[in-house]
Order: C-alpha cells, then sequence, then structure tokens
C-alpha cells in the first residue's frame, strides 16, 4: 500500500493547553522522521493522534490518501502501526503468541494463524535477535527484550507507516543500532518511519526528516541536515548545544555543550 501521511491544520492539545498548533505536514514515501522535543512538549500525544487514539482539537490526517477518521480500526491497523513507549501484559502469552497478534489485521474473523503466518513471526523475530525467545512468556523476558518483541510484531503486522514511540527504552547500544538500522532498511524499502528520540546524536545519523516540538504551539519540519543545528536544539531543549568530532571519525556529532 502505498506510504503517505497528510495532516493539515492540526492542533493537539492536552488539560487546555495547545501543545502543537497548524501543524501541516505531507510525509512520503521514504521518509525517516524523528520526533524531539523536551518532556511534556507533546512527542507521544501527536503519534496517537497521528495514529486515530486521540481526536485533534483541530484539523484533519490523510492516511494513505483516506480520511483517518472515516477508516475503521482494522483498515487503520492495516496502513499504520504504533509501537508504544512501554508494553503491557495483561496475559501470559508466549512470544509466539504475543508476536502473532500482529497479524490479526490481516486475517478474517475467527480465522486461525497458519503455518504461513508462523513463518511470518520467526522471520521477523529473527530479525530483532529474539528468535530464541520462540516459546518465552512474554511477563519472563527482559524489558530490552520485551521492546524488541513488540518492534517484531510491528513487523509482522507490515503496516506503510510504523510509528515509534521512544524505542530506544530498555535498549543497550548494540540492539538500540541494530534496531535503527533496521528501521532505517524499512523507510529505504518506501514505508514511513516516524520515531521520537531523546538523541539528537541518533537523529543525525538516521534520520532525513526532523519534526521538532517546542512545547509551546510552535513546531518545525524539515531537512535533518537544516534543522539539527545548535542553535534550534538549545531553543528545543533550553540547555546549549554544540558539534564534536572524534579524532578518527569525520562525523560530527551534536551534544550538550
Amino acid at each position: 500500500m502505498h506510504a503517505r501521511l497528510e495532516c493539515k491544520h492540526l492542533t493537539v492539545a492536552v488539560a487546555g493547553r495547545s501543545l502543537i498548533v497548524d501543524l501541516n505536514l505531507d510525509i512520503a514515501p521514504g521518509s525517516f522522521v524523528c520526533v524531539l522535543g523536551t518532556n511534556g512538549a507533546g512527542k507521544t500525544l501527536t503519534l496517537h493522534t497521528f495514529a486515530g487514539l486521540r481526536a485533534p482539537a483541530a484539523g484533519e490526517i490523510t492516511l494513505c490518501d483516506s480520511n483517518l477518521a472515516e477508516l475503521s480500526r482494522k483498515q487503520v491497523s492495516q496502513r499504520l502501526g504504533l509501537l508504544l513507549q512501554s508494553q503491557i501484559d495483561a496475559f501470559p502469552l508466549t512470544v509466539m503468541d504475543s508476536a502473532l497478534m500482529g497479524r490479526y489485521p490481516h486475517l478474517e474473523l475467527w480465522q486461525w494463524a497458519s503455518e504461513y503466518d508462523r513463518k511470518i513471526v520467526r522471520k521477523a523475530l529473527a530479525c530483532f535477535d529474539v528468535a530464541d525467545l520462540e516459546n518465552r512468556f512474554v511477563t519472563t523476558l527482559s524489558g530490552g527484550e520485551r521492546e524488541r518483541v513488540a518492534l517484531a510484531t510491528l513487523m509482522v503486522q507490515d503496516p506503510s507507516i510504523w510509528l515509534l514511540d521512544e524505542p530506544m527504552n530498555h535498549l543497550d547500544p548494540h540492539h538500540q543500532l541494530d534496531v535503527f538500522n533496521t528501521l532505517q532498511q524499512q523507510s529505504a524499502s518506501g514505508r514511513i518511519v516516524i520515531t521520537t528520540v531523546h538523541n539528537p546524536a541518533m537523529a543525525m545519523r538516521y534520520a532525513n526528516q526532523i519534526l521538532l516540538l517546542y512545547g509551546d504551539g510552535a513546531w518545525e519540519y524539515g531537512p535533518a541536515e537544516q534543522l539539527l543545528e545548535p542553535q534550534r536544539l538549545e531553543r528545543v531543549y533550553q540547555t546549549p548545544f554544540d558539534y564534536y568530532r572524534s579524532d578518527s571519525n569525520k562525523q560530527k556529532v551534536l551534544l550538550p555543550a
């Protein structure tokens, strides 16, 4: 399915406070978008609004050329997948059964998952380095293992648009890089990846588009090489930033000064 996410004059508000005002985006296939902002700036609320989990205070969202408000939840889940900031497991499912839930949007009512579906799950589990956990209960996993199972479930869902809320939560540096390399491959294949991050250095390394949220209604969206610069990040985080470069590495990195 053709990946595209548009929003027109979108306002995101909570408790009478407008966090984002008049947001206008047209995100094309192949976009890897990192969303940066302080705690409380509206990053999570924006992703939930894009996913249709909450109504915008104003404006509208178009998902793969269809008005989000007019789509059924199954139609939305065939187009868009959301990784939540934390995973809540109400039942002690195995990793296989948990990841199989990603296939539900592609199954008919009362249809059971097939061996073909299980092959899809095993491939996704291997992609996120949790293939050996297939028969473990999710309630026995570490935070990082559970996060990678959730990412595999999103891959099993196979949406055109991936929304991820702090996917680096609980991950060690090795798996952070592995996960972001995989997300970059997804965007390179024509999907849209939109992820919140707290590390501008990771955004510099992987994103081709940036959404900066200033928390007072203001926002900026554009190419990463244009928006990831010290003055803008200082405005976002209220702390100085500067470029750093190691002697052996030609790539400069933005870090708090």
